[in-house]
């Protein structure tokens, strides 16, 4: 294979692209693109056996056929900073290698993440593990971003007090809230990327990961956009079916009204649901 070179991923490297309040995330470096894919997938003799045209095709169909090992060849690193609740979320994806700040060799920083006034609502009434769409009035808001600002400064100027006192740095950060930012680097291929991307871009993934995802998704065009325009078209926001549910579309498709169908209860709620909301559940 021929050594892969994206004008558009060297526009950007070691670039700074701003996330949340103080985070980040930064291309580090990347391995293949486009070309990659299509050269993995043909075992080609070198670049410009195909045209532009066709390698997009050829990209489409693996992708749609789900012949995932080509996407593989492709790997990017992220120089990533986040706040830890962001980060143990994220780290649920097993696929990626990943190095993060540790705080038992280095003192941690003064950086807390403050949700913005429009980023704080009450739980949901009927999602466990979200808030509510509908923000607190401006005034609550601020209130509440003035304690845990508070809460935020107090537990760093303790941290400190500890560190001061030649307390192990293993044993003085423990008390360390949520909201405190670290920082990795994490590198992972285009296949386990793109699942990433399908899942925490979801409107049902917390608004704080959504963020980053979108950027991750951002420079990842930079690196593989035919890649990322297939992925856009044929997984971000679709909706997968099972037997029975694939059974009861083409029941409907044909204009049957009976009764007959595959479905029931909570399995004809959950389809009633993907097809008007596109929630997958």
């Amino acid at each position: 294979m021929a050594h892969c070179v994206v004008s558009g991923a060297e526009a950007i490297l070691d670039k700074e692209f701003p996330v949340l309040d103080k985070g980040f995330v930064r291309l580090v470096d990347y391995l293949g693109g486009d070309e990659r894919v299509v050269q993995a997938a043909r075992v080609s003799y070198g670049a410009g056996t195909k045209s532009r045209r066709e390698d997009a095709g050829l990209i489409d169909y693996l992708l749609r056929h789900r012949h995932t090992s080509p996407f593989e060849q492709v790997i990017l690193t992220f120089h990533v900073k986040l706040p830890i609740f962001v980060a143990r979320q994220w780290i649920r994806h097993r696929t990626a290698r990943v190095n993060e700040l540790s705080g038992r060799y280095s003192i941690m920083k003064d950086d807390f993440y403050l949700p913005a006034a429009e980023d704080i609502a009450l739980q949901s009434d009927d999602n466990k593990q979200g808030r509510l769409d509908q923000t607190l009035e401006a005034g609550e808001a601020e209130e509440l971003r003035g304690a845990l600002g508070q809460a935020q400064r107090e537990t760093y100027k303790n941290y400190s007090a500890l560190v001061d006192r030649g307390i192990a740095r293993e044993l003085a950060r423990i008390n360390l809230p949520l909201s405190l930012y670290t920082e990795w680097y994490w590198q992972i291929d285009l296949h386990n990327l793109f699942h990433f991307l399908e899942l925490r871009l979801d409107s049902h993934a917390q608004r704080e990961i959504r963020f980053y995802a979108q950027v991750l998704l951002d420079i990842t065009r930079k690196v593989a956009p035919l890649c990322c325009e297939s992925f856009e078209r044929h997984n971000l926001g679709a909706v997968r079916l099972s037997r029975d549910e694939f059974a009861e579309l083409k029941r409907r498709l044909a204009g049957d009204a009976g009764e007959d169908t595959p479905l029931s209860g909570k399995a004809r709620e959950r389809f009633e649901t993907k097809l008007n909301t596109g929630r997958q559940l």
